[in-house]
């Protein structure tokens, strides 16, 4: 064979690879409104960045006909590429060729960029769309599985890893992306679940449909395992390009610095009156939050889940944070089960890859009842306690109105080690809020009272006095200071200024043992 039909025969393998299952099945993935693998890669990464992988890879199963059906790929694209001009490995299951059925070569692919990706620090986007495990390789299949499971726990906090389920994943699948640090799903045309609703009938004679028990919508509210509820595969991918403005490329590194943007005047402004005069009347944290951080850079994770906490990346003066906040918009901001697992999760990323860390809190306690407690609220809590205890990193705290109990002390208080604290004058810092301290502390004399009704009035008044405002904690140094709302973003960002080389540890150990 001379060198021309070498390079004509190089360019026809070339052909073949980038078909994956064909015409017809390309068809069927359009009229499903999924994209292809291939095009999915085209949109998330920067224009001819991507180099492929693998691509004349082929399965080596020899049984029920397999050795007859070799498709080059396997089902998988892999390779490199970059987004906004930064590396990242990419893997994209094609579910045009057998399914996107993970066989042993598959998984060997899969692998492969994901070795590449921790040899380099560089971080991992996984592109899932599946029928699962290759039955008829029985458990080639399972290992492959697990040799992608190990890889992503051994990755887990050394570099970012993102998961988009774009189409079916269930049974072992759905762990991969389990163990990764975002979940993004697709509304109507993804789905997770461990068993589907066959099985699920079977067993529990339950009738549901596979977008009700896995969907999108499920898990972006119900159960939190999706972070990210995206219109289409355009809008997820772009979402996926988001995200990476905030993020470093591994532990080591610190997260990429964006020009700085002032917030929206009317916004800023609004600050002042934002917290009214009544501390049981609501109000919207976030517009606290986009009042003072860089206009337009709020991206909030989890959005429809635990809707009682507030997290998500911003910029502050260019400068990547995460932000933890409680939203009195919803059960009066207070702490439950869903909202400390949420901002835990958050918490611990944040720290794992060096992006500080600002709450904004207003919370009146823990949530009351019979559903939390026997659903483990004292160990979930505390996994939002230990969460801001071990985080590293700078952490500043804004408390804006109430700082009530033991969810004071969590919400990065001072006393584990926050950085910067402060309050707004219209802070009230206290074991609980003055009606409930009143009745407790004076129940004898009003009791007693002629009038108990007035008696308990003059009471509470006499409390708040002592303790709706912020000066107590002041006076003790739990606070630095009291500030303006109007002061704050000038005085966040000084504040990152000065501990931007913070160096801090923690005892010397093999691993922790958070309350799981």
């Amino acid at each position: 064979m001379g060198k021309h039909e070498k390079v004509e025969e190089l360019n026809q393998r070339r052909k073949e690879a980038k078909k994956g299952g064909g015409e017809k099945r390309i068809q069927k993935q359009h009229d499903k409104g999924k994209l292809t693998a291939r095009e999915r890669i085209d949109l998330l990464l920067d224009e001819d960045s991507f180099d492929e992988i693998d691509a004349f890879v082929t399965h080596r199963s020899t049984e029920f006909g397999l050795d007859k059906k070799k498709i080059p790929g396997d089902g998988v694209v892999t390779g490199q590429g970059k987004i906004k001009g930064r590396p990242v490995y990419v893997f994209s299951q094609d579910f045009t060729v057998f399914g996107g059925s993970l066989s042993e070569t598959h998984a060997e692919k899969i692998c492969k960029v994901m070795d590449l990706a921790m040899k380099n620090g560089i971080p991992v986007i996984g592109l899932n769309d599946s029928g699962g495990a290759r039955i008829q390789e029985g458990v080639s299949s399972l290992g492959g599985y697990a040799e992608v499971f190990w890889r992503n726990s051994m990755a887990s906090g050394v570099i970012p890893q993102i998961s988009a389920v774009m189409g079916p994943c269930a049974g072992g699948a759905v762990y991969s992306p389990a163990l990764t640090d975002f979940v993004f799903m697709v509304k109507n045309t993804s789905y997770m679940f461990v068993t589907g609703p066959n099985v699920v009938k079977t067993v529990t004679h339950e009738e549901v449909s596979s977008e009700e028990l896995g969907g999108a919508s499920a898990h972006s509210t119900k159960s939190g395992v999706a972070h990210f509820s995206e219109e289409n595969d355009a809008v997820c991918l772009k979402n996926i390009r988001s995200i990476m403005d905030y993020v470093p490329l591994n532990c080591e590194e610190k997260p990429p610095r964006q020009k700085s943007r002032e917030p929206d005047p009317a916004k800023e402004k609004k600050l002042d009156t934002i917290v009214p005069d009544n501390p049981n009347k609501p109000y919207d944290i976030k517009e606290v939050i986009e009042g003072i951080v860089d206009r337009d850079s709020f991206m909030e994770v989890h959005q429809h889940y635990a809707d009682n906490i507030v997290v998500g990346f911003a910029h502050l003066d260019g400068r990547s944070i995460g932000v933890v906040a409680n939203q009195p918009l919803s059960l009066a901001g207070v702490l439950d089960i869903d909202a400390s697992l949420k901002g835990a999760r958050f918490v611990r990323f944040c720290d794992a890859f060096n992006i500080p860390l600002l709450v904004f809190e207003d919370v009146p306690g823990f949530l009351p009842g019979t559903d939390q407690e026997w659903g483990g609220i004292i160990k979930h809590g505390a996994k939002l306690l230990y969460a801001f205890c071990e985080a590293t990193v700078p952490k500043m705290t804004v408390i804006t109105r109430k700082g009530y109990g033991g969810a004071y002390d969590v919400m990065n208080s001072k006393h584990i080690r926050a950085d910067f604290n402060v309050a707004w004058p219209t802070a009230e810092i206290a074991v609980m809020g003055p009606k409930g301290a009143v009745e407790i502390i004076f129940r004898r004399e009003i009791k007693n009272a002629d009038d108990p009704e007035t008696k308990e009035k003059e009471l509470v008044d006499y409390y708040k006095e002592q303790f709706a405002h912020p000066y107590k904690a002041a006076e003790r140094g739990y606070l630095d200071d009291v500030i303006l709302p109007r002061e704050t973003r000038k005085r966040l960002i000084r504040a990152m200024e000065f501990s931007e080389n913070k160096v801090d540890s923690i005892p010397q150990k093999k691993h922790d043992n958070l309350p799981l």
